[in-house]
């Protein structure tokens, strides 16, 4: 598999256990299929950056795809409470992610390499919104697919590590991929902005989830 990753400096060797701990999945080391994702995130910072290239060898790998039809967004979303870091401020997101995590959350121990939507902090906002009971579960399922959020892959074991390889890097100008990155947030916000103007009467919400103790395989959350 070929990945990139965008940083502000050039990775010939990534290494198991750097990486911010309140990531999406995790601690571990973040990629993506597409070059123009690398790019935006290697200017995050307001500089120029670089899109580092790399081989992964997947012989072998135990690979956690959150994409496949086995999988919800309650999964994605219960992982994403789980390792991201937010103010809890009602009684509601507390009893959330708790209920997210003891009945919707998946096990990645056994797995190598986890694959999902990315989650920047204006989409976030969404998962904030949704175990604060604002927005439903079809709205966050719709908002995922067509919010052109991208891929991501994290390498999270040492035996996925031991089988990437450095492969050269690209330069990512901030004047050019600086703008794609603040489109995408605006378009975000806006779409957010669209979402609390619905019906707020209709769909399953996170309350409804815990007080009928829907699981995973309830066809309501598919």
């Amino acid at each position: 598999m070929k990945l990139w990753h965008g940083s502000q400096k050039i990775i010939k060797a990534p290494q198991l256990g750097l990486g911010k701990v309140h990531n999406d999945y995790g601690q571990g080391f973040y990629c993506t299929e597409s070059l123009d994702l690398a790019k935006e995130w290697a200017c995050s910072r307001d500089v120029d950056g670089f899109a580092n290239r790399y081989e992964l060898d997947m012989t072998g790998l135990n690979i956690l795809d959150l994409l496949s039809p086995q999988y919800s967004v309650m999964h994605w979303i219960a992982l994403l409470i789980e390792h991201r870091s937010f103010r809890k401020d009602t009684a509601v997101a507390v009893g959330a992610c708790e209920y997210l995590h003891d009945h919707l959350l998946p096990d990645t121990e056994a797995y190598d390499v986890i694959r999902g939507w990315r989650a920047d902090d204006s989409y976030f906002s969404y998962a904030r919104a949704f175990v604060n009971n604002t927005i439903t579960v079809e709205q966050l399922g719709r908002s995922m697919r067509l919010g052109n959020l991208g891929e991501q892959i994290m390498l999270k074991s040492e035996r996925a590590f031991k089988n990437i390889r450095f492969a050269g890097f690209e330069r990512a100008p901030l004047a050019l991929y600086g703008p794609l990155a603040r489109e995408r947030d605006e378009a975000a916000r806006e779409q957010y902005r669209q979402l609390l103007a619905e019906n707020p009467f209709e769909g399953i919400r996170i309350v409804d989830i815990i007080r009928e103790g829907m699981t995973a395989d309830d066809l309501r959350l598919q």
